[in-house]
C-alpha cells in the first residue's frame, strides 16, 4: 500500500476493515511517510504507528539492487516520490502476485507503461471486496470510477489503449 492510500483508509476509518480482509504490506519508505506531517493533520487522522504495524502483514525493506531492477525497467522510477520509488522496486522484484493501490498518477503511468495496469486497484475496490462501506465518502482520488478513467487517459496517452 502506498502512503496515501493508508492515510485515506484511516481518514474514512477503514483500517480494521482493510487488515482484517487482507495481508496488508508496505514498505519501510511509506511506513515512515505515515508518520510524518502529523502537525498537519486533524487528531482523528493521525495514524498510530502501534495500530498501524499491527495491521500490516509486512513492511519490507527495499535492497540497492531491487532499486536498480526497477530503474531499469523504467527510468522515471526515479522521478516518484521515495515511497512510490520503493514500492515500485519491491513490487517489481517479487515473483509472487500483488497489486498496487496509490492514487498517484505519475505511478499509474509507470504501472501503464509495464503493462501491469491490473495490478493497480482504488481503495474503494478493496473496501468494497472487505464489505465495508464508509461513513465518511472516499477523496476523489481514492475510487474505482477515478482510477478506471485515469488509467484510461494514461494509456491513450501512452499508447496502450486496454
Amino acid at each position: 500500500m502506498d502512503t496515501n492510500a493508508i492515510v485515506e483508509a484511516w481518514r474514512v476509518d477503514a483500517w480494521r476493515a482493510l487488515r482484517g480482509g487482507y495481508g496488508l504490506e508496505t514498505v519501510e519508505e511509506c511506513l515512515i511517510e505515515t508518520q510524518t506531517g502529523f502537525q498537519n493533520r486533524r487528531p482523528e487522522q493521525q495514524i498510530d504507528r502501534t495500530v498501524l504495524l499491527e495491521g500490516l502483514k509486512a513492511v519490507h525493506k527495499v535492497s540497492d539492487a531491487e532499486r536498480a531492477g526497477a530503474l531499469i525497467r523504467d527510468g522515471e522510477i526515479a522521478m516518484l516520490d521515495e515511497g512510490e520509488k520503493a514500492l515500485w522496486a519491491h513490487a517489481l522484484a517479487r515473483p509472487d502476485a500483488w497489486v498496487m493501490c496509490g492514487p498517484d498518477k505519475s505511478s499509474l503511468r509507470i504501472g501503464v507503461r509495464l503493462k501491469l495496469r491490473d495490478r493497480l486497484v482504488a481503495l474503494e475496490r478493496l473496501l468494497d471486496d472487505a464489505g465495508f462501506r464508509p461513513k465518511i465518502g472516499l477523496r476523489t482520488a481514492y475510487r474505482s470510477d477515478w482510477l478506471d478513467r485515469t488509467l484510461t487517459e494514461l494509456a491513450q496517452r501512452e499508447g496502450r489503449i486496454a
